[in-house]
């Protein structure tokens, strides 16, 4: 039988309304000795059962939930998880031409913390609850028998992300769990486009999943156009931007490393780099020195970290998106589009909006907001969990 764990009035609420997270507070201080990766009961104060979770007592989330039934942690529950997941992808997900998506995205799929992506014929899982460390193999071989995947890979997430992006490109963070290993680098297909990623190295694969169908939304909008990619790691967006006929493809970055790859991306498509601008640097230094080149663009991206740090700034998506916009919107043509996106998961839209505006202000410019999107289908989030719709993506026309 499960252990029982007692949670207080606020954390009963939150069970009710099906909010997958309990947030250590003075309830779960007193709670009992476990392990990550025990599977617990949660009951009121009067001993009622509200859920059944995995613990992650060392965590700020010391609780995910799996379910408001009494349930076992075994490979037929698993089994079942995944299953819907891909069956979710299979009716409602847009992958044409693409063999690179989420499959299982954590809370959005009823596996809180746990996150797996298809890149070709290989697999990712991460998670980000220590409770999933024991059941990685369970995870693995349910995973294998579905999907039969080439190989699968674990990629960690360390604690302090943060500092080690910058210096992360070449470090290994991968591991292979199951299968043959995956060529270095692994060519994955996107809207049509090859890119490259990495399995084993870097922090991150060098492709984020999240963006294929803003991707496929800027190819729509940039023929003809002088197009200006700010952050742009390594250079998916550029590709396609050059890939559907823009005249002119300015990608900044102040990763050297980040940028050879987006050269690769571009050769990789028969795209002539020659013909572009690669500008490695910070970008706010960047902005100021294209200005001072008089430099105009028809469309600008800007999907900055939300915490970046180079040596000459520090860049955070509260107080430092204002800034980029007006940077921003110095170089951009009046009926030019300026596009904005932010990942943070703790800066609401209507947060986001007033960043927005205040750049807009500062710039002395009018801002027409004429498209929003978030993350796509691939990237589902519970109704009852805000904190899953954390991506904004923002299209707006300089007046």
């Amino acid at each position: 039988m499960s252990k029982q764990y007692l949670v207080g009035n606020e954390s009963v609420r939150m069970i009710e309304l099906g909010h997958p997270w309990i947030i250590a507070d003075a309830y779960t201080k007193k709670w009992p000795a476990g392990e990550a990766g025990d599977l617990v009961e949660l009951v009121d104060g009067s001993g009622r059962f509200l859920a059944s979770a995995l613990l992650d007592p060392k965590d700020r989330i010391v609780a995910r939930i799996l379910s408001r039934q009494r349930m076992r942690l075994d490979r037929g529950w698993v089994q079942a998880r995944l299953e819907r997941a891909v069956a979710l992808r299979k009716n409602h997900a847009q992958l044409d031409d693409s063999d690179a998506n989420r499959l299982v995205n954590g809370e959005g799929d009823g596996l809180p913390g746990l996150t797996v992506d298809r890149y070709g014929d290989y697999l990712m899982v991460q998670v980000y609850c220590s409770g999933w460390r024991r059941y990685l193999k369970l995870v693995t071989q349910a995973l294998e028998e579905l999907l039969a995947p080439a190989g699968i890979y674990e990629k960690g997430r360390p604690q302090n992300t943060r500092e080690l992006e910058a210096e992360s490109d070449d470090k290994k963070y991968g591991r292979l769990l199951a299968g043959k290993p995956a060529p270095e680098p692994l060519l994955v297909r996107e809207n049509g486009l090859t890119y490259r990623v990495s399995l084993e190295r870097g922090l991150n694969t060098g492709l984020f999943l999240d963006m294929r169908k803003h991707r496929r939304d800027l190819m729509a909008r940039v023929q003809g156009k002088r197009f200006l990619n700010l952050f742009c790691y390594t250079g998916a967006f550029s590709v396609a931007a050059a890939a559907a006929g823009a005249s002119l493809v300015t990608s900044v970055d102040a990763s050297p490393g980040y940028m050879a790859q987006a050269r690769e991306n571009f050769e990789l498509n028969r795209l002539n780099p020659k013909r572009h601008e690669f500008l490695v640097g910070d970008c706010f230094t960047m902005l100021d020195e294209l200005a001072r080149q008089k430099k105009v663009y028809d469309v600008i991206l800007m999907d900055p970290p939300s915490f970046s740090t180079t040596a000459k700034s520090r860049f955070t998506t509260r107080g430092g998106t204002s800034d980029l916009v007006a940077g921003a919107l110095k170089l951009l043509k009046t009926g030019g589009l300026l596009i904005s996106s932010s990942n943070h998961q703790k800066v609401d839209l209507a947060d986001y909006l007033k960043e927005l505006r205040r750049g807009a202000l500062q710039g002395g410019d009018q801002l027409q907001v004429v498209s929003f999107g978030g993350q796509p289908e691939d990237f589902p989030y519970p109704v009852t969990f805000p904190e899953g719709r954390y991506l904004k993506y923002v299209i707006a026309v300089k007046g």
